[in-house]
């Protein structure tokens, strides 16, 4: 199929293919409860997707991947974001929790195997889950990969990215003082959990929006004012795990675990100027994962709805499903 008619298709899965059958809040334990939807086939095969972030939530527009008919779409809202609740809460929410969650969910839906999809932080999720449940994992599907390294830190932190965005990158460190500029991560960490929450909600949108601005390889730059409650959460919770590494027990940790999942077929959709996730990642973890196909999207960022990112990722789907 020529890549007009593979953009034309995507298009088509913009409209979501069903409302959910299920919706449901489900107590995952220490006072969390995690907002769990499905729609598609009920007999369908089970693919859950991962949300990116941490602290972002599911959508609409994440079942545009799916055939309907042949797909059974479990999405949820990771602790603490989107639905789930209690809201912005970074208390009894680390990786492992989520982890936990995905097994619960799992559980609660009498699903044996299911595809993890997910995309930057949802595909660090999604490769840690494979890694520690790699018998529960049928596929993964995997989109603008974040491994969780301080490198990747370092580049969209501590100026790296900034260097092709240097008017962006201006306004995301003039917020903070002169002496605190070499430690941006912990430098908003100290205000988004300052307790003030004008403090915390303003600081929260000068994080998201730097992201949002990079997303795009059509960006102009503007990030855009997100919703209060909505950057709060996104942008309390991504600090939160990223303060503290992941919650991972070493650097490079999701590398060195790879030949976990060595049995497991999957694939790595990537953006070739993803800004935010850069492609070494994705790269690095096709080089380390024999079942892993590294598909580099020409001209594509890092946005999920970028078409060419779109309709590599329906294609992939339709194939998985033996269409």
């Amino acid at each position: 199929m020529d890549k007009h008619s593979d953009q034309k298709r995507a298009v088509q899965y913009l409209y979501p293919p069903s409302d959910p059958y299920d919706q449901r809040m489900l107590d995952v334990g220490q006072g969390h409860r995690v907002y769990i939807e499905q729609c598609g086939n009920p007999s369908g095969i089970p693919v859950v997707i991962c949300h990116g972030g941490p602290g972002g939530a599911c959508s609409p527009a994440m079942r545009r991947y799916f055939d309907p008919e042949l797909y059974r779409i479990i999405l949820f809202d990771q602790r603490g974001c989107g639905r789930s609740r209690p809201h912005a809460s970074v208390t009894d929410n680390t990786t492992w929790h989520l982890v936990a969650d995905m097994e619960a969910i799992r559980r609660t839906l009498n699903i044996d195997v299911w595809i993890v999809f997910g995309g930057s932080w949802g595909a660090t999720l999604a490769l840690i889950y494979a890694e520690t449940h790699p018998e529960r994992v049928r596929n993964l599907v995997l989109r603008g990969v974040f491994l969780m390294t301080q490198r990747e830190l370092d580049w969209f932190y501590g100026g790296g990215a900034g260097r092709f965005w240097p008017e962006v990158w201006a306004r995301f460190e003039s917020l903070v003082p002169e002496d605190e500029r070499g430690d941006l991560i912990g430098a908003y960490h100290r205000r988004l959990f300052s307790g003030d929450v004008a403090l915390e909600t303003r600081f929260a949108r000068a994080w998201s929006s730097w992201e949002n601005a990079l997303a795009s390889i059509h960006s102009n730059g503007a990030g855009g004012e997100a919703p209060g409650d909505y950057a709060r959460a996104f942008a309390r919770l991504e600090n939160h795990y990223f303060t503290n590494a992941g919650f991972l027990e070493f650097d490079g940790q999701i590398i060195a675990n790879a030949g976990r999942i060595k049995h497991i077929p999957g694939t790595i959709v990537q953006g070739r100027y993803d800004m935010i996730c850069p492609p070494e990642s994705a790269y690095a973890l096709a080089q380390a994962w024999p079942g892993g196909e590294l598909k580099m999207v020409r001209d594509a960022g890092h946005a999920l709805s970028e078409p060419g990112i779109s309709a590599e990722l329906v294609r992939t789907m339709d194939r998985i499903a033996g269409k």
